[in-house]
């Protein structure tokens, strides 16, 4: 599996060229998976949700002029057969992963089986905020998430700040937006950089993180920062 972590989906040339160079073929040649699942637990989710899939989102992925383009929906996994919906995930190109709340992604990524299944597949994994923090080693957004739990949920009381740790460092997107400011700043994400034992990459929304066997590779046409643990 190869990733690319954004922060704002494909938000410029230099990530839209990393994610043809990613898929190895022209996006129009290619097949793509949406995840909306993340975006749920927040005032007028199912909105955002539509705007995404129909491409009219302020972060660009629905609409890039993929070949073809389906919906797996987390929260339906779990009640049909593996048989509906893996076959299709394992012969995609590229599975997108959209934004929202992290802690809620976790979640169902683990109760649907795909945080099994991910390590396996052979396709370019492009994730949008939440989608990008969750493959990462630890979750920056646990305070904020933790806000969204319903009362007598079993969500969150065994993740704590933990992600899924698909690769050894963590990611803080939206550097600097004053929609997320002011733990998105350079001080408020250094700071929290200092509680965790991996490296925090920090990007803003012209920035992309990319991960081919290991290697780590930033993508930028705005800024970013590395924090050593």
């Amino acid at each position: 599996m190869k990733l690319l972590l954004t922060s704002a989906g494909i938000s410029n040339r230099s990530i839209h060229r990393a994610l043809v160079e990613l898929l190895g073929k022209p996006i129009d040649q290619a097949s793509a998976l949406f995840v909306p699942t993340a975006i749920y637990p927040f005032p007028g989710g199912t909105g955002r949700a539509r705007e995404a899939i129909c491409g009219a989102a302020q972060s660009p992925l629905c609409g890039l002029g993929w070949r073809s383009l389906g919906v797996l929906e987390l929260t339906a996994l779990p009640s049909v057969k593996t048989e509906s919906w893996i076959p299709e995930l394992r012969e995609t190109d590229a599975l997108l992963v959209w934004g929202g709340d992290v802690l809620y992604l976790y979640y169902w990524m683990r109760r649907s089986g795909l945080a099994d299944l991910l390590p396996s597949l052979d396709l370019v994994y492009v994730g949008v905020s939440a989608g990008s923090i969750v493959v990462t080693a630890y979750n920056h957004d646990v305070e904020f998430d933790l806000g969204t739990v319903p009362e007598g949920s079993d969500r969150g009381q065994e993740e704590g700040d933990r992600a899924m740790g698909l690769v050894d460092f963590t990611l803080v997107p939206h550097l600097e937006n004053e929609e997320f400011l002011p733990e998105h700043s350079v001080t408020g994400i250094q700071e929290w950089a200092t509680s965790v034992p991996v490296p925090t990459y920090a990007i803003d929304d012209q920035t992309a993180v990319t991960v081919v066997d290991g290697v780590v590779k930033v993508v930028s046409e705005g800024q970013w920062r590395l924090f050593a643990p």
